[in-house]
């Protein structure tokens, strides 16, 4: 019953090997993904961590070589646990109230309908729950989740992620949409999504047909290159805009993939380029194995700080950070206001007259 709710392509042996997905260490060796003598130590990983890397993936990485393959590609670091590292890095078993459904706002909460992707990144904060095993719902959590949302007014904007709600078959997704655009006191409905650049075949006009609802509904596409958005990947995003619905662009700050003013700028520009608007530019989650990904703070800030007046005020994401054990996200961008002075983008200070523009311990 389950495969029939997932997407066709999700699980399918058909195809070549050129458009099959990568979902072993064997597979990865026989690609040319990872040195043979690496079989063993990755193939540890792969007995803990899920492993995919779907065929448009695998052809950026021909391309790109490091900056995408370091996203996807398992590593024997990943099986060594930093002592600031945690299974659920920003608490969402404990703000679970019924299987499926996080609630950390007051006025939003996560729907997670399925626990599978269509690739898995070597970063992921749930990493210790997707999985092909993760599957779906059954039906009886499924409609218990919707309940509690039904029963909870203050929620205001119900959130579709996962594993990854683009991965449920059209007739699944659309039905789940319809039961959640008919809560009343539900305004807004978002999709979190890697499958548009991940593996934009799979949205396809009849997926993207699911997302013409009449309540407002945003997709928010994951993405930390600029070479994700390949012309398939903006013709898939195309499908979506056409109907009017508002793409959002989120990312995460990598070591190795994109901690460099001309790698984020690239990346903002290609988002707006493929008419996305960045949205979120995350500090990486603690999660367990995913220190080799870090970037401090201090740094994200710097290079934030070096794009500021360089793009368009429509590329700045808002950087922020997830605190630990379920705090919510809090912005940490770079800082220009001063009690009595305001830095410009370039450095320049300067004082204002009037009143004090803010408190005792801002700095500029």
């Amino acid at each position: 019953m389950a495969d029939t709710l997932i997407h066709d392509q999700m699980r399918s042996p058909r195809g070549s090997d050129q458009t099959r997905s990568l979902r072993s260490t064997d597979a990865l060796v026989a690609a040319g993904l990872v040195a043979p003598a690496m079989r063993d130590a990755v193939t540890a990983v792969e007995a803990r961590y899920a492993v995919a890397v779907t065929a448009p993936m695998r052809a950026l990485i021909a391309e790109h070589g490091a900056p995408i393959a370091r996203q996807f590609i398992p590593d024997p670091a990943e099986l060594v646990t930093a002592a600031h590292e945690r299974a659920d890095p920003i608490g969402d078993d404990a703000l679970s109230p019924v299987p499926g459904i996080v609630h950390r706002y007051p006025d939003r909460a996560l729907l997670k309908p399925l626990l599978v992707c269509p690739v898995y990144c070597r970063f992921c904060f749930r990493r210790e729950h997707v999985g092909p095993d993760g599957g779906l719902l059954t039906e009886a959590q499924l409609n218990t989740a919707l309940d509690w949302l039904r029963a909870h007014p203050a929620v205001r904007e119900v959130i579709l992620t996962g594993g990854d709600p683009l991965l449920l078959s059209p007739a699944r997704l659309g039905r789940l949409l319809a039961e959640l655009a008919a809560i009343p006191h539900v305004d807004i409905l978002r999709i979190h999504s890697r499958v548009p650049v991940a593996d934009p075949g799979r949205l396809d006009d009849a997926l993207a047909a699911t997302m013409d609802v009449e309540k407002p509904l945003f997709l928010v596409v994951h993405a930390n290159h600029a070479a994700e958005f390949t012309a398939d990947a903006r013709a898939a995003l195309r499908r979506v805009q056409r109907l009017g619905v508002p793409v959002l662009g989120q990312s995460v700050l990598l070591a190795g993939v994109n901690d460099s003013a001309a790698a984020l700028e690239a990346l903002f520009r290609a988002m707006l380029a493929a008419r996305v608007k960045p949205y979120y530019l995350h500090q990486l989650d603690p999660a367990p194995g995913t220190a080799r990904f870090h970037v401090p703070i201090e740094r994200g800030q710097a290079l934030l700080a070096e794009l500021r007046g360089r793009v368009t005020g429509l590329a700045w994401p808002t950087y922020v950070l997830d605190i630990p054990g379920g705090h919510g996200k809090v912005p940490i961008g770079p800082q220009y206001l001063g009690p009595d002075a305001v830095a410009d983008p370039w450095g320049g200070r300067h004082r204002l007259a009037g009143p004090k523009l803010a408190g005792p311990g801002a700095s500029v």
